[in-house]
């Protein structure tokens, strides 16, 4: 599904596949920008968007993860993406990153957005840029 990604991985759509457990425990345990999340906003965010999970080929473990939040016309926000501590390094959060992109491009979308604290050597790499016009943009709520 998506090029770049490493031989024994495999990304997917598919809801039914997701362990949303995991899913939880790596965001609200592991990740600074949900720590703390709680179950059931987890699940609703996850009933409310575009899934994409990254699997180990051979087991069918769950590696990783991203999420996105569209209308699938003129924008999406790309979020919660994570990639499990023991694949990291791989160039996995690059494959997932281009995966989504790749998924979104039939839509014809506007603008796709994200922010990172972190990442943002990963991002580049797939296209992301900054804001050339922040002054632009405002949010309401945490910043």
């Amino acid at each position: 599904m998506s090029e770049g990604l490493p031989d024994g991985y495999e990304i997917s759509t598919d809801p039914v596949r997701l362990d949303a457990a995991l899913i939880h425990r790596w965001l609200s345990q592991d990740a600074y920008w949900a720590l703390g999340r709680s179950r059931e906003k987890q699940d609703v965010a996850i009933a409310g968007s575009l899934n994409f999970g990254l699997y180990d080929s051979a087991s069918g473990a769950q590696v990783g993860y991203a999420r996105i939040v569209t209308d699938r016309a003129t924008f999406a926000w790309l979020c919660d993406v994570y990639i499990a501590p023991a694949v990291r390094g791989k160039g996995l959060g690059t494959a997932l990153t281009t995966a989504v992109r790749d998924h979104l491009a039939p839509f014809g979308l506007r603008r796709i957005m994200l922010a990172t604290a972190d990442a943002h050597e990963v991002y580049a790499k797939v296209g992301f840029v900054s804001l050339t016009k922040p002054e632009k943009w405002m949010a309401l709520g945490e910043q």
